[in-house]
């Protein structure tokens, strides 16, 4: 049995260790996938664009993880409000953060994310605001555990539960009135909450099945 999983800092910054296992936002890894030509053919982006529309949106990332995808949003010149619902995850985003706020590459992007460490389902019933965009990402009931699985889902997983009620995360999500949801999903996985989309854009491995209220 793997140690429990436990929050240590150094000169790097906040990281999650467990075993011989260390997970950190580390938001530089990103950079790549941030340019410009890179960063218009991301499925995510793409889904959650509204056409026609040229200023800032705005989005909610209910089930943010390690922040990744807000910053793939952030970067595409959304306003991005994350939920992150297990404290140590939450705690590893903020720090990772705060770093990439000193990085000049990363800075404009990680200036318009904000982190709320809570259940994002009580968080969108009292937004004061109406988001364009809620995007969920919950963890995967079904996911089969292979060798290949990536350690910082490992770690994740040693945290944090697979979404056990899909239909109240997707209801609050539609109940904060935006003008789509964006769900991502494995590539042959169930729709979250038996709920059809509108349409779907389909990579490799995932799929984002887009629903338009």
């Amino acid at each position: 049995m793997s140690d429990a999983p436990e929050l240590r800092e150094d000169a790097r910054g906040l990281s999650l260790v467990s075993g011989n296992q260390v997970l950190r936002a580390d938001f530089t890894r990103m950079l790549p996938r941030l340019r410009q030509q890179n960063l218009s053919r991301e499925l995510l982006v793409r889904a959650s664009r509204i056409r026609g529309e040229k200023g800032m949106l705005r989005a909610v990332d209910a089930t943010a993880g390690l922040g990744e995808d807000s910053l793939l949003l952030a970067a595409a010149g959304f306003w991005v409000r994350l939920y992150e619902r297990e404290p140590l995850v939450a705690a590893l985003v903020e720090d990772g953060l705060a770093r990439a706020r000193q990085v000049p590459q990363l800075a404009e992007a990680a200036s318009r994310m904000e982190l709320v460490a809570g259940d994002s389902v009580a968080g969108l019933s009292s937004l004061p605001w109406t988001p364009d965009v809620v995007f969920l990402d919950p963890m995967f009931p079904e996911r089969r555990r292979k060798a290949a699985t990536k350690k910082k889902l490992q770690l994740i997983q040693q945290l944090e539960r697979p979404c056990e009620d899909e239909e109240g995360l997707l209801r609050a999500a539609l109940a904060a009135n935006p003008r789509k949801v964006v769900v991502k999903r494995p590539l042959k996985g169930p729709y979250l909450g038996g709920v059809k989309p509108s349409h779907s854009l389909r990579g490799k491995v995932v799929r984002y099945d887009v629903i338009v209220p």
